[in-house]
């Protein structure tokens, strides 16, 4: 482009409306400045030097000049909560709570810091008042979320499945599945009660929830062989290879003492057998293992677990192996293979144990609710070292 000599015009121009705009920031800036108390830019010189402690007690003095400082009330109140000063964070959030000159918007977001400073305390009925307070505001998801985590921590389980459904119903959660944990909660408490009637009735309702509730299945079970309706449980526990053939390890035993019930073992043993088939499991061999060796000898149980090991490689598996060959053995030889089940006993212990999927805790025994981090139907019902193998 070539260059016209009335460009030169423009240059003056734009370095004018530069000059005027920066003069009229600086002024916005210095009249700003001149408002701020001092103590809020003593705050910062302590925050900056890395004194917090100062800097909190700066910012406080800004709050007693300046009760606009809006924003400055919450940065407070959250840094207290943090801090574990809860006493300081409530007084400063239920100012702004109680505030006539504040807008809606921000007493819905004081209300629910408020309800976090309580839950801090433990003050779990005050937290349930502010977050009941919140419901068709715009923090109304937090809240359900906070009070499901309330009526849980209170085994409050009938509030737990209404709060669920709401949660549920704002954006899709998982709540329903929850839900079917509630209700056998619900029928644990009825069975302790000696109330097999209400228990079932929750149970049925969980299975309406979530029909694929395993856990449900499982006590509906429970209750019909405790009614000495053996054939009933046996078939109620049957449907879990229905619902998710994974968990029958879970009931194995359970069957085996219905059909021993029956006087019908060997009907037990070969449904097992078929399951170890389909469903290779160290907990479902360890169930059978334990029952043809009763029924048929060492032999027999050598032979099921030898064949199971050549099928599915396992140190769990070898131990059984080793167990079996042990009530054949005597003497010397005897002695020996003790000492190399020992070894991988010991070995086996850290790796025969369920984990839970969330957080990864670790446990002996099966949970449906992880002792943890409190999530629900968070392990699956196999071994450490099956996970490993299926990977």
């Amino acid at each position: 482009m070539d260059f016209e000599p009335w460009m030169l015009l423009v240059f003056p121009l734009f370095f004018g409306m530069g000059w005027l705009a920066a003069r009229i920031d600086i002024k916005e800036l210095l009249t700003e400045s001149s408002a701020l108390p001092r103590s809020y830019f003593d705050g910062l010189k302590f925050l900056l030097n890395e004194q917090q402690d100062q800097a909190i007690e700066a910012f406080i003095e800004v709050v007693k000049v300046d009760p606009q400082t809006i924003e400055l009330h919450f940065a407070l109140g959250s840094l207290f909560r943090r801090r574990g000063e809860v006493d300081r964070a409530i007084r400063m959030h239920l100012n702004l709570v109680e505030r006539a000159d504040l807008d809606a918007e921000r007493k819905q977001q004081a209300l629910f810091e408020l309800a976090q400073d309580y839950l801090k305390a433990g003050l779990l009925d005050r937290a349930e008042d502010a977050l009941l307070r919140l419901q068709g505001s715009l923090y109304e998801r937090q809240a359900y979320s906070s009070l499901l985590d309330i009526y849980q921590k209170e085994k409050d389980w009938l509030k737990a499945i209404n709060i669920g459904r709401r949660l549920a119903a704002l954006d899709g959660s998982d709540g329903v599945n929850h839900e079917a944990f509630f209700y056998c909660e619900l029928a644990a408490g009825e069975l302790v009660k000696k109330q097999p009637e209400l228990a079932r009735d929750h149970l049925k309702h969980a299975l309406v929830a979530s029909p694929k509730n395993i856990r449900a299945s499982m006590m509906l079970g429970d209750i019909a062989l405790a009614e000495d309706q053996v054939k009933e449980a046996i078939t109620t526990w049957q449907t879990i290879e229905l619902q998710n053939p994974e968990y029958l390890p879970l009931v194995a035993e359970r069957l085996l003492s219905a059909y021993k019930r029956l006087d019908d073992v060997e009907t037990g043993v070969t449904l097992l057998r078929g399951w170890l088939q389909k469903y290779p499991s160290l907990d479902l061999m360890a169930v059978l293992f334990k029952a043809v060796s009763e029924r048929e000898g060492a032999e027999a149980a050598y032979r099921l677990v030898r064949d199971e090991l050549r099928r599915n490689p396992s140190l769990l598996g070898l131990e059984k192996l080793l167990e079996a060959q042990l009530l054949s053995y005597h003497g010397e030889r005897r002695t020996d293979l003790e000492l190399v089940k020992q070894l991988i006993h010991d070995r086996t212990r850290t790796i025969g144990m369920y984990r839970c999927g969330h957080c990864g805790f670790k446990a002996r025994q099966f949970y449906w609710h992880c002792p943890a981090c409190q999530s629900w139907d968070s392990y699956r019902p196999r071994r450490t070292e099956e996970m490993g193998m299926l990977q």
